[in-house]
């Protein structure tokens, strides 16, 4: 994980969608592994998701192509915030799914009704149009299915990660009819598994997660069904957003949430030689992250000392 110390990046606005689905009566979430190339979280599992682009904050363009109008938009989503403001998060979250994973919340492939393999084809051609999401709505009188969306987080980069996101992160349930599966550009393999697989899998580097997701799966632990996930999110305000703090130690960082007791405190020194006894296991409670030759794990509070 690069991290710097020179100026503070500014964060781009960008959205994530955590894809949910019942599996065997357990829930499972869809994640996507970023190519090794790519200049952030590279290797690392992650929910679909990517920057909101300029053609996403096109109020004008999008307001005559939603399943809900600019009130319920407001209500369900922006919670406090205006219609004009949370709308381009929701354009790019519905937008970067389906670049990403193949999945399209469009009222038209709501009823289990199949993606044309025109459309298909073209998203893992790697010349899709910046503007296909729009010509698409316009020319089928479609609409976003900004309905099958629910607000779950807000999360920003740390201040000294060289790369900053803020980010939006929403849940939606998998459409009946649709099939999840990488662009093989961005995102080279994909995977549906449960919170606590993800979370044990993390451990032994076979889905190793970006920290993000790694929080985010923890507390996903406590719903057994979609219809429970999407209840909570339905109710859940954005609230403040999160804003991990980044300590860089040589060749490693260790990373605090902001529940951690030792979030606020000006300086914090961290007993490296202990962290390898500390790791958690899959599934307790954490506040903070060791990142250790790219692999991002939870470690105990007991790890710094000041």
């Amino acid at each position: 994980m690069s991290h710097s110390t020179q100026s503070i990046a500014t964060p781009v606005p960008s959205a994530t969608v955590i894809l949910a689905r019942q599996k065997d009566n357990h829930l499972q979430v869809y994640l996507l592994k970023r190519n090794s190339k790519s200049g952030f979280m590279a290797g690392k599992y992650v929910f679909p998701g990517g920057i909101v682009d300029p053609g996403d904050t096109d109020i004008d363009t999008w307001k005559n192509h939603l399943d809900l109008d600019a009130a319920q938009v407001g209500f369900r989503l922006g919670k406090t915030l205006p219609y004009e403001e949370i709308l381009p998060y929701c354009v790019a979250a519905i937008r970067e799914t389906f670049e990403e994973s193949g999945v399209l919340f469009t009222k038209q492939f709501m009823q289990n009704t199949p993606i044309p393999e025109p459309l298909r084809l073209l998203r893992t051609s790697g010349e899709i149009s910046p503007n296909w999401l729009a010509q698409h709505v316009a020319a089928g009188d479609d609409a976003l299915a900004v309905s099958r969306l629910f607000c779950w987080a807000h999360w920003i980069t740390p201040r000294r990660m060289k790369r900053r996101y803020d980010t939006r992160f929403f849940v939606a349930e998998m459409p009946a009819g649709q099939t999840c599966s990488p662009d093989k550009r961005e995102t080279i393999h994909g995977i549906w598994v449960s919170p606590e697989n993800g979370l044990a899998a993390n451990l032994d580097q076979t889905i190793p997660l970006s920290p993000p997701t790694l929080v985010n799966l923890h507390k996903l632990l406590k719903f057994k069904t979609v219809d429970a996930l999407k209840a909570e999110a339905a109710r859940r305000p954005w609230g403040a957003p999160i804003m991990p703090r980044l300590i860089p130690l040589s060749g490693e960082a260790v990373i605090l949430e902001p529940w951690d007791p030792m979030y606020s405190q000006e300086k914090v020194e961290i007993d490296t030689k202990s962290l390898p006894g500390k790791v958690l296991k899959a599934g307790e409670p954490f506040s903070r992250i060791w990142v250790h030759k790219d692999q991002c794990r939870p470690v105990s509070v007991t790890t710094l000392s000041t």
